[in-house]
C-alpha cells in the first residue's frame, strides 16, 4: 500500500525539488519510505510513499524498474494472486529480483501487454511508463478499491494517488468545476471521471489509459479510458447446497490470499454479518486478528456491543472507542483527507476506527462488498417485491424510451440522503451557476442501469458502478490512509463476486433471510443473536445528525453564501424545516470550499 505521484513535462525539465514536495503530500499514504525516478532529459518522473507489507527490505522499493531499465512502475495496491503468477511466469524465463507482490506486474507487462491487468487479482492503482514505445499505462482495480487521478495542464501530465499532490505547490488552481457541485448535490459524490477541478479526472474503476506521450502537445482530456472488465449476469441456476459450498470455498480462498503480508492483520468488526464472517474466517485459516469497533454515546443500538459480543465467542481481541456529538468538528479535518466533497454521513466514525485500528495493525480487513454482492441493503430487497406486471410495463415503457425510468428512479430516491434535482437545484444555487446544473440529474444511474436484468440485479449493478465505487470504496480509502492504514477487502475478489453476481435471484435470494448465501455459512459458527440482528448501516443514532443549530453555525454567513454558491433564503427554508440531511450535503462542501477553494492549505 502506497503513494504514487508523476509528472511528465512535454518541454521543460521537472523541477525536482517541487516534484518531491508533491510527492510527500501522500506521506500518510507511505510512511515507510520514499524515491524518485527521473529520466535522463529530466522531463519525466515518478514519485512513491511506501507503506510496506511484502518484501520489508530495500528491493521491494519502488519505481521498481525490469532488466534493462526500460519499464519503470509504481504501484499503489495488493496483488493477492502474486505467488502464483510469479510461478507462472518464472517457468516462462523471467527473473524476479524481490519478493515484492508487485514485481509480477513488470513482468507480466513484458509477457502479456496491458492483458496483465486481467490476471492481477487485488486492489491496485498502477503506473507504468514503456520507454521503447513511449507509452504510459494508468490502469485502476475492478472495483475502485485504490484511487488514481490525472490532469493535463499546459501540455504538462500530471497523475497521483490523490488530488492533493496535483493541486499543491502550484502557482494556481485550476478552475472550479461548477458542474460538479450539481453532481455533489445529487449523488453525494463527483462521479467518474470527473472531479471538482476543471482538467482534473478519475480512472474510472476497472479501466486503463494507454497514454502515447511520443507528442505531448496534443494531449487534451479526459483521456479515453478502455474497459478491461465487466460483471455479467447470466441468470445461472444452481441448487442452494451448491452455491453455499462454492461461496464458502471462494470466500475462503479470497481470506487466505488477503492474509499474505509480513506484517499483522487485523479487523473491522461492527457485529454485522460481514465482519463477523471474515473474522470467522480468518480464526478457521489459523489466525487471531485484533478486532476493532466504534460506538455513540448512549444509544442502546451501537454497533460496538455486538462487536464485542462476536470477538468474545471467536476469542480474539477486541478494542473499541466511542463518538460524541464534538466528534464533528472533524470535518475540518476531514475534508483535506478526501480532496473532494463527500457527503457519506458516515465519513467520521469511518475516520476515527481506523484511527483506533492504527494504533495496533498497518492493516485490516473490512466487509465492502458483501451488501452488494448477497443482496444485503433494503433497496434491494424493495425493489425485489416488485410485482411481475409492474416490472413488465416499465420495462415496455424503459424500451419505448420513456424518461425518467422508474427504477432509475426509485434508485436515485433511495441513494440520495436528502433529494437535489433539476427541479429543485435552481432555488438553492446563484442564478450564476443554474447554467451549469444537469438537465437530468440521475444521468449516471442511468448510464449503469440494466434495464433488461431483474430489478434487483440491475440494483446491484448500480450499487457497484456507483454507490460502492464512488462513494464506499473513496471513504473507505481516504480515513484509513490518513492514518497510514491498509484496508483489504476478501469480499471483493472478482472470482467470488462473479461467480455470485451471474446467479438467478431464485439461487441468491430469500426475501426473508438476509444475505442468505452469506448466513448459511456462518449460521453455526456466531451467536443466534447476532444471526437475528436487523441490518445496520455504519451510522449513529439520527440526533447525531440532527442538531440544527450547529448547521446553522457552520452555513450561515459562510463560505457558500459569501461566494454566492447558495442562495440565503434557500438555506434558510432548510434550516426551518429542518432538513438535516439536505444540510448535511451542505456543510460538507462548505467546509471542502473554506480549506481547498480559499487556499487555506
Amino acid at each position: 500500500m502506497c503513494g504514487i505521484f508523476g509528472q511528465f513535462n512535454a518541454a521543460v525539465p521537472l523541477d525536482k525539488a517541487i516534484f518531491n514536495q508533491k510527492r510527500d503530500t501522500l506521506i500518510h499514504r507511505g510512511p515507510d519510505g520514499a524515491d524518485s525516478w527521473f529520466s535522463e532529459d529530466g522531463k519525466r518522473g515518478l514519485g512513491f510513499r511506501r507503506l510496506s507489507f511484502l518484501d520489508l527490505s530495500e528491493k521491494g522499493m519502488q519505481p521498481l524498474c525490469n532488466e534493462d531499465g526500460s519499464l519503470w512502475l509504481c504501484v499503489n495496491g495488493e496483488i493477492y494472486n502474486y505467488l502464483e503468477l510469479k510461478e507462472e511466469l518464472i517457468k516462462k524465463g523471467h527473473c524476479f529480483r524481490s519478493e515484492t507482490d508487485s514485481e509480477v506486474i513488470l513482468h507480466g507487462y513484458e509477457e502479456w501487454g496491458v492483458q496483465v491487468l486481467e490476471k492481477i487479482k487485488g486492489m491496485f492503482a498502477i503506473a507504468l511508463w514503456d520507454e521503447k514505445n513511449r507509452q504510459l499505462l494508468l490502469a485502476r482495480d475492478r472495483f475502485g478499491i485504490k484511487p488514481l487521478y490525472y490532469s493535463i495542464q499546459r501540455n504538462n501530465l500530471y497523475f497521483a494517488s490523490e488530488l492533493k499532490a496535483i493541486i499543491r505547490y502550484e502557482n494556481e488552481k485550476p478552475p472550479l468545476n461548477t458542474r460538479a457541485i450539481s453532481q455533489y448535490l445529487s449523488y453525494r459524490f463527483i462521479p467518474s471521471p470527473f472531479t471538482i477541478w476543471e482538467n482534473c479526472f478519475k480512472v474510472p474503476p476497472a479501466h486503463y489509459l494507454l497514454i502515447d506521450l511520443a507528442r505531448p502537445d496534443r494531449l487534451q482530456g479526459p483521456l479515453e479510458a478502455k474497459s478491461y472488465w465487466n460483471i455479467d449476469y447470466t441468470a445461472q441456476k444452481m441448487p442452494a447446497r451448491d452455491t453455499v459450498e462454492q461461496v464458502d470455498h471462494l470466500l475462503s480462498r479470497s481470506v487466505s490470499q488477503h492474509l499474505r503480508s509480513d506484517v499483522p492483520i487485523g479487523s473491522f468488526l461492527s457485529g454485522g454479518y460481514d465482519s463477523s464472517a471474515l473474522v470467522y474466517y480468518m480464526t478457521k485459516a489459523g489466525y487471531r486478528p485484533n478486532t476493532f469497533a466504534i460506538g455513540f454515546d448512549n444509544w442502546p443500538e451501537s454497533e460496538h456491543h455486538y462487536a464485542q459480543l462476536v470477538a468474545e465467542h471467536l476469542e480474539v481481541p477486541f478494542h473499541q472507542t466511542i463518538v460524541g456529538s464534538e466528534q464533528l468538528g472533524l470535518l475540518d479535518k476531514l475534508v483535506y483527507n478526501y480532496d473532494e466533497p463527500i457527503g457519506d454521513i458516515s465519513i467520521i466514525p469511518t475516520y476515527m476506527v481506523s484511527q483506533l485500528a492504527a494504533q495496533k495493525n498497518k492493516a485490516v480487513f473490512s466487509g465492502e462488498g458483501a451488501d452488494e454482492m448477497f443482496g444485503g441493503y433494503w433497496w434491494q430487497k424493495a425493489i425485489a417485491d416488485t410485482p411481475a406486471w409492474l416490472v413488465w410495463w416499465q420495462k415496455m415503457s424503459s424500451m419505448m424510451g420513456a424518461r425518467p425510468d422508474y427504477f432509475v428512479e426509485k434508485y436515485a430516491d433511495a441513494m440520495s440522503m436528502g433529494r437535489y434535482t433539476h427541479d429543485n437545484l435552481p432555488g438553492l444555487l446563484h442564478p450564476d451557476l443554474h447554467a451549469s446544473i444537469p438537465s437530468y440529474a440521475d444521468a449516471f444511474y442511468e448510464q449503469h442501469y440494466r434495464k433488461v436484468w431483474p430489478p434487483i440485479k440491475s440494483f446491484q449493478y448500480m450499487d457497484v458502478k456507483s454507490f460502492m465505487s464512488e462513494l464506499v470504496l473513496v471513504k473507505i480509502d481516504r480515513a484509513s490512509m490518513a492514518h497510514s492504514l491498509e484496508v483489504r477487502v476478501p469480499f471483493l475478489d472478482h472470482e467470488l463476486f462473479e461467480f455470485v453476481f451471474s446467479l438467478h435471484p431464485d439461487s441468491f435470494f430469500r426475501k426473508k433471510e438476509t444475505k442468505f448465501l452469506l448466513r448459511e455459512n456462518i449460521k453455526k459458527v456466531l451467536p443466534q443473536k447476532i444471526l437475528d440482528r436487523p441490518k445496520q448501516g455504519f451510522v449513529g443514532p439520527d440526533k447525531y445528525y440532527m442538531d440544527i443549530p450547529w448547521y446553522a453555525r457552520q452555513l450561515r454567513n459562510g463560505q457558500l453564501i459569501r461566494n454566492q454558491i447558495v442562495q440565503t433564503q434557500a438555506l434558510e427554508q432548510l434550516i426551518k424545516e429542518k432538513k438535516h440531511w439536505e444540510l448535511w450535503k451542505l456543510v460538507v462542501l462548505e467546509k471542502w470550499w473554506t480549506v481547498w477553494k480559499n487556499n487555506t492549505i
